[in-house]
């Protein structure tokens, strides 16, 4: 440790609380007095309001953190950090650890709980329960480093430079990852908006076929024999194998199930469920059995299937939108037969799928760089804190 830095506790150099709810049963103690703060609002960041707010008599009955308090989320999404321009209650999945300027700035404070070493000890603190928790007495224990104030005034500065710098970058990289994927959405809806000449309308079942899957019934289902592919394996135009799969013996049943295979190139849809209106391409050379709710689409001479998948693609979260508010997502078979469909010739749908998919790829690509972007960033924000609170920034 470097010289003149000191390492203590939370418990031994600051008072800790940790929040309450009042009764939600006495509605005179909510209003908007001031702030009610919860983990969802903590985001490692300033907090200066909240959704939930209580009302005067509600302040006097619960805990209230002055401002430049550290908010810690103990329960649950453990680790979550807030420090507050202003006064705010607090619940009871929150620590509040109370500026105390004698030892400690708070911006530093503040830092030094978002850094690895505080985060890891936080975690290996928790509970072993199904939701993980840090109680009071256990975070009181968390060791942390306090250098001469001079010292945590030149860290604060240098981090606060360098974090706003890499939030800029943080927020361009953002952009361009929701711009990336934009464009190809805007040009996916302008192909089957503004169509081209000799183009006719059709009604889906007029050039396409929808078989629906078998009701396999769970009690046949083995872990090992012939594979079926349910809606859960439909993911974002490909076929999720690897978890989920279930198996049955066709000698189970005296139904011919021919009809119900699924071959390399097949085109599915989940039409129910978590992931209704999930297109995906049975990709591998592998023969699958489609379970009930899953369609598999037989299109005639006239469709080309890549082409038809682009227009699903659009099509299907339209329909989504229709039927939202019920009580789970749901694409009947009628529904899906009567999309009218944008028809050019065979040749002018190859050549639409062919840009089309050109594009995805380059728009997956510029989304993959991006990513790594924005997990650089994150990574180069942990490790200029973990320098800091080593003493080597």
């Amino acid at each position: 440790m470097k010289a003149g830095w000191r390492k203590t506790t939370l418990g031994e150099t600051f008072k800790v609380l940790t929040g309450n709810t009042p009764q939600k049963s006495s509605p005179n103690l909510f209003g908007d007095y001031i702030p009610l703060v919860k983990p969802p609002e903590l985001l490692d960041s300033l907090v200066d309001a909240a959704e939930d707010g209580l009302s005067k008599d509600g302040a006097l009955v619960s805990r209230i953190a002055p401002a430049k308090s550290i908010l810690v989320s103990c329960i649950g999404n453990l680790g979550k950090v807030g420090i507050n321009s202003i006064p705010v209650a607090f619940n009871q999945q929150i620590n509040s650890i109370l500026p105390d300027t004698r030892s400690a700035l708070p911006e530093f404070m503040f830092y030094q709980v978002l850094s690895r070493t505080f985060q890891e000890q936080l975690q290996a603190l928790s509970s072993g329960t199904t939701i993980s928790i840090v109680n009071k007495s256990r975070f009181n224990s968390i060791e942390v480093v306090l250098p001469p104030l001079p010292e945590q005034q030149r860290i604060v500065a240098l981090l606060d430079e360098a974090f706003a710098g890499l939030a800029i970058a943080k927020a361009n990289a953002e952009r361009n990852l929701q711009n990336a994927g934009a464009i190809f959405e805007s040009h996916l809806q302008s192909v089957f908006s503004q169509r081209g000449e000799g183009w006719e309308e059709k009604r889906l079942e007029e050039v396409c076929g929808l078989q629906n899957g078998f009701a396999f019934k769970s009690s046949t289902f083995k872990p090992y024999g012939v594979p079926i592919l349910r809606i859960s394996n439909i993911q974002d135009g490909r076929i999720d194998a690897a978890n989920r799969i279930v198996f049955f013996d066709p000698s189970d049943y005296r139904e011919n199930l021919d009809r119900y295979r699924i071959v390399e190139g097949d085109l599915l849809i989940a039409m129910s469920g978590a992931t209704t209106g999930k297109l995906g391409f049975n990709t591998e050379n592998k023969v699958y059995y489609l379970n009930q709710r899953v369609g598999k689409f037989e299109p005639t001479e006239k469709l080309n299937k890549r082409f038809l998948y682009h227009f699903l693609s659009t099509m299907v979260e339209e329909n989504l939108r229709i039927s939202a508010g019920t009580a789970q997502p749901n694409l009947s078979t009628e529904q899906i037969k009567g999309f009218v469909l944008p028809l050019p010739s065979v040749d002018e749908q190859e050549r639409i799928a062919d840009a089309l998919e050109t594009l995805s790829k380059e728009t997956q690509r510029l989304t993959r760089l991006y990513e790594r972007k924005l997990a650089a960033l994150e990574e180069l924000k942990k490790s200029l804190l973990h320098q800091a609170f080593n003493g080597e920034l």
